[in-house]
């Protein structure tokens, strides 16, 4: 369609309808998105009274203008869900300039969804780009990155200052500056992106149940010669953890689910091969290990999720003898 909008924005929620709702007040303010921009919120088989809070909300604010639901009949994980909101919004209103990744638990500040718009509109070559993410109290939080490694597998979970110096070059968490600077991958909060790159490597990958699919989505672009952008112009704040409980900043986190792991390995091997994901896993159990003995010398208190080690063995030794007994079965 030639009047087609200029951006979209997909907001997928599971069971957090409140914090959904907050989200949408933030881009119902004045002048936050382009004119025209359809925003949809995918609900997956949340089951729960999301789709009533949603109705109440929508027609209480008058949002029915720009706003649509998508229920879906199965929970089928983060990369799914947003496909089928993306699709649902091209096939209703044409294919748009962008497409607008945003978590449930974030609230957008004023002027940062334009940022991104503008960013990719003044830089052509950049396919993905994020934004800067906030806690409540205005800190910032790590929302741009380096690809995973087996060095900075091993450096992030080692967590000892000497060793981060030595391997400073390899850290999947760059030193950034406050200037627009090329990344390997944004933080899938608050992500935007070129609907040229679905063009070039097609959606999210449904592999992914959630966690990966970012890195493995901007790996892809990366791949096809699409740069990836952090753009510190726009804030967004992120109420870390509040839709999965995995990764939180005030307590220790909960024990990590099991997809987790999954995305991890599925990662690794689709991107890198069996090899280099059996080194892969080798160095975060080495770097975990000195890094607990290195934290119980200092006395320092355990803030890792419940069973981590054990549960990381568990999973690597499980997908890797899967993938040990596909090759080996006669085809």
């Amino acid at each position: 369609m030639s009047n087609a909008p200029e951006l979209f924005v997909v907001v997928v929620n599971y069971r957090t309808a409140d914090l959904v709702i907050d989200c949408l007040r933030s881009l119902a303010s004045p002048a936050m998105l382009p004119q025209g921009t359809r925003v949809v919120v995918v609900d997956a088989a949340s089951n729960d009274s999301s789709a009533d809070k949603f109705a109440d909300a929508i027609e209480e604010n008058g949002w029915h203008s720009w706003l649509d639901l998508l229920p879906l009949d199965v929970n089928e994980g983060f990369s799914y869900a947003n496909n089928r909101g993306k699709d649902y919004l091209t096939g209703r209103y044409g294919r748009p300039k962008y497409v607008h990744l945003l978590n449930p638990d974030t609230v957008a500040k004023e002027g940062s969804i334009v940022a991104l718009v503008d960013f990719l509109k003044e830089n052509s070559q950049v396919g993905i780009c994020g934004s800067q993410l906030e806690n409540l109290d205005g800190s910032n939080q790590c929302c741009a990155f380096r690809f995973p490694s087996p060095i900075a597998e091993f450096e992030a979970e080692i967590s000892f200052r000497p060793m981060t110096r030595l391997l400073n070059r390899w850290r999947i968490l760059p030193e950034l500056p406050d200037a627009p600077t090329p990344v390997g991958w944004v933080s899938g909060a608050s992500i935007m992106i070129r609907s040229e790159v679905f063009d070039d490597i097609g959606n999210l990958d449904e592999g992914y149940f959630l966690y990966h699919e970012e890195v493995d989505f901007c790996l892809r672009a990366a791949r096809a010669g699409w740069q990836c952008w952090y753009v510190p112009k726009s804030h967004i704040i992120h109420l870390c953890g509040q839709s999965t409980g995995v990764t939180v900043l005030d307590r220790r986190p909960g024990r990590r689910p099991a997809y987790w792991f999954e995305s991890r390995h599925r990662y690794f091997r689709k991107n890198h091969g069996s090899t280099y994901t059996l080194v892969a896993d080798a160095s975060w159990v080495a770097g975990h290990v000195l890094g607990v003995v290195w934290r119980t010398i200092r006395r320092k208190p355990n803030l890792e999720s419940p069973y981590l080690l054990r549960d990381f063995l568990k999973h690597a030794w499980r997908a890797n003898s899967r993938k040990f007994k596909d090759a080996r079965a006669p085809h």
